[in-house]
């Protein structure tokens, strides 16, 4: 038998506002677990490199024309002599569709933005916000070395944090790296397939970056090891946890928190703008090149 049914129902509202905004906040969060992440609506091609100060680096060369008689299609992003891997892709027809409405939405809403944030903000202060971004995403990076044996990598998160931290003045200037302090960013999809969990399917899903199913589980498992998500800003209520906001908090709590991935998914967007450009424009079937540039690239970062 229920009792005191009319205390519930401010309760479940309260509840289920602060469930959708969290949700909303990890929709956005597309790039919140790479170094060097792009744009949650684009593909994640670069999903590992390192977002020091490499702005104005040249981009890779990509080819102005695809040859019709080739059956594969072909990859801007791959390197010579760089060997072919299985696709497995059973929800092509899904993923498809998805792909092409997070590619509209990035072309009539994401991208506009995008371009007009880059006019007004300077060149240096997009990447001192992407390399702070990139800082506070220490402890995930740092776990998963630890996870996977890579001591001396994790050695490296921990200099990296504590120089560009104090230094670089809260992660804006990547000061580290003039110490060659650089490690490859080890993620929980990675970890996975240290310990030998296949990929699984290719998946894509709306507003987000593309995936296998193993990385779409290391996704969730690297913001479960991000301290800011429940010892900063929590969206989950874990009893007995001290924390900067408190849980019930939600309204002050998610808005701080989507606020902050939004800017790092238009920040983002606003540094990889030719980058894309050039990539859509040579590119026939663009569905297909991410997705054999993505899969070549995890297959890559695995197996080092």
């Amino acid at each position: 038998m229920r009792t005191k049914p009319e205390c519930r129902p401010v309760r479940f509202r309260r509840s289920e506002y602060g469930v959708l905004l969290a949700v909303l906040l990890i929709a956005l969060s597309g790039c919140a677990i790479q170094k060097g992440s792009t744009s949650s609506l684009t593909p994640n091609i670069e999903k590992n490199a390192p977002p020091v100060l490499i702005a104005d680096a040249s981009q890779e060369t990509i080819p102005s024309t695809i040859p019709a008689h080739e059956e594969e299609p072909l990859d801007p992003f791959a390197k010579p002599g760089e060997e072919a891997i299985e696709e497995y892709d059973p929800w092509e027809p899904f993923n498809a569709k998805v792909f092409e409405f997070n590619r509209q939405f990035d072309r009539w809403l994401l991208k506009p933005v995008a371009t007009r944030y880059n006019a007004i903000v300077p060149n240096i202060v997009q990447v001192g916000i992407s390399n702070f971004f990139y800082n506070t995403r220490v402890t995930p990076r740092l776990m998963n070395n630890l996870f996977q044996g890579k001591f001396k990598g994790a050695g490296i998160e921990v200099g990296r944090f504590l120089i560009n931290t104090t230094i670089g003045v809260g992660g804006f200037f990547d000061v580290a790296q003039h110490f060659h302090l650089t490690t490859p960013e080890e993620d929980a999809g990675q970890t996975l397939g240290f310990y030998g969990v296949p990929p699984g399917p290719y998946l894509v899903v709306p507003l987000m970056p593309p995936f296998t199913v193993r990385d779409a589980v290391g996704y969730v498992g690297d913001l479960a090891l991000n301290p800011i998500y429940w010892l900063v800003f929590p969206i989950l209520d874990i009893h007995g946890m001290p924390s900067l906001l408190s849980y019930n908090d939600r309204l002050a709590t998610s808005l701080i928190l989507f606020g902050a991935k939004a800017t790092e998914v238009v920040n983002n967007r606003s540094l990889n703008l030719e980058k894309y450009q050039g990539v859509e424009e040579s590119t026939l079937d663009l569905y297909a090149a991410v997705r054999n540039a993505y899969l070549q690239k995890r297959a890559k970062v695995i197996q080092e």
